[in-house]
Order: C-alpha cells, then sequence, then structure tokens
C-alpha cells in the first residue's frame, strides 16, 4: 500500500467513525505530520474524499469535514430507504444460492462481533462496524444494477457517521441482532414487502434516536433558561 493510499484509507476511517468531527477544520500541515505523510499525498487523498462528499473544499479557506445537520439526516434517511429498498426487491428477485450463502455469512460473521468498543463502551467497535458494513451489503448485492449498488454504497457511507454519533444516544432499548436477523428470515423467505418494510424501520430507528437526542438537548436548555 503507497502512503498516499494509506493517508486516504486512515482519514476515511476517522471521518466515517466521527474520530475527526463533522464540520472541523482539517488542517494539511498537522494531518502530514500526524500521518507522516507529504503534503502532496494529504493533498491528494483530501481530493478523494472530497469527491466522496465527507469533506469539503471551500476556496480560500482549505478543508473541512462535511457537517451534518437535522435537515440533511432526514433526506439521506428517505432517500437510503428507497435506494436499499430497491437494492433488495431485486436481490430477492434474481439472487440465487450464492447470494444467500454470503447473506447467511455475513449475518453470522456480525452476530459474532462485540458492538461496543472495549475500551470505551459508549462507541461502536471497529470491528463491529466493518461487519455491520458487510451485512448491509451482503444484503444488497444479489442486485443485478450497478448503478444502484453504486449509490447504495454512497449512501450508506454518508448515513454511517450519523450511525456512529447515535451509539452514545441511545437510551431506548433496541436489539440490532433481532432487527438484522428479522430481515434476513424474511429475504431468506423470498418475501419481498416484508423484508422492505423491516429494513425500512432498521433504517429509520437511527434518525430518530438522532432526532430524539437532539429536541431532548434542546428542551434541558429551554428549561435551564
Amino acid at each position: 500500500m503507497n502512503l498516499t493510499q494509506g493517508a486516504y484509507e486512515q482519514l476515511r476511517a476517522d471521518l466515517l467513525a466521527c474520530r475527526i468531527l463533522p464540520g472541523s477544520r482539517l488542517k494539511i500541515q498537522e494531518l502530514c505530520t500526524r500521518l507522516s505523510v507529504s503534503l502532496g499525498a494529504i493533498r491528494e487523498a483530501l481530493s478523494r474524499l472530497t469527491s466522496e462528499g465527507l469533506v469539503l473544499a471551500e476556496p480560500q479557506r482549505g478543508f473541512r469535514a462535511a457537517p451534518i445537520s437535522q435537515e440533511d439526516l432526514q433526506d439521506l434517511t428517505r432517500v437510503r430507504i428507497e435506494i436499499e429498498g430497491l437494492c433488495l426487491r431485486r436481490a430477492i428477485e434474481v439472487g440465487d444460492v450464492d447470494w444467500e450463502a454470503r447473506l447467511v455469512a455475513a449475518f453470522h460473521r456480525l452476530s459474532r462481533m462485540p458492538e461496543r468498543a472495549a475500551a470505551d463502551p459508549a462507541r461502536t467497535s471497529d470491528e463491529w462496524a466493518e461487519a455491520h458494513a458487510g451485512f448491509h451489503m451482503a444484503l444488497a448485492d444479489g442486485c443485478d444494477s450497478p448503478w444502484l449498488l453504486k449509490l447504495r454504497s454512497q449512501l450508506y457511507d454518508q448515513s454511517e457517521r450519523y450511525r456512529r454519533l447515535s451509539v452514545p444516544l441511545t437510551t431506548e432499548k433496541r436489539n440490532i441482532g433481532e432487527e438484522h436477523q428479522g430481515i434476513v428470515d424474511a429475504a431468506l423467505a423470498r418475501d419481498a414487502d416484508k423484508a422492505v418494510a423491516l429494513l425500512s424501520a432498521h433504517l429509520s430507528a437511527t434518525t430518530r434516536i438522532l432526532l430524539t437526542a437532539k429536541l431532548e438537548v434542546e428542551r434541558q436548555r429551554e428549561m435551564a433558561e
């Protein structure tokens, strides 16, 4: 792996995990020092991340992590539900036994991963996050439309930042393993309507958690005033 690719992958992982907070300024020299790479490698990595929508390039002001907002989250969730639903319906329609095997394997791997980081139980572990991404990819990859799959992947990455932020804010009891199991069971039974409905509810839950947490913070602020 060359240094530019390594810098890109590390920055991308930090952005998706919100170790680099949304909206924060990305200082090129600091990144060069932290990642031990050249100015050119950092600029190329940031350029790639800008094309993916994870970084913003501002004229005369440099780069910053793409911000998040309530409006963006709601729009992103609506679009993701539509695209993920289309992918899953098509996968159920045309996916073969190899797709079923990949899906079962991805679910099994995910179910064996500890969700929370051992050193910080309020955060998702990177290993679980990787397995979770693999599971959602496996749900869709029986779909035979490269464009749908490409759009799905882009939307997943954008949603991942919000999902990571939602984990420490979760106060309701949520059995994500059961949610995943239900989707898998419906997909393997070739019940597209049920599978898509369960997937839509699963995706909406993260949005609800974040919006509820934001409203609660605002309510407490108003009471303090």
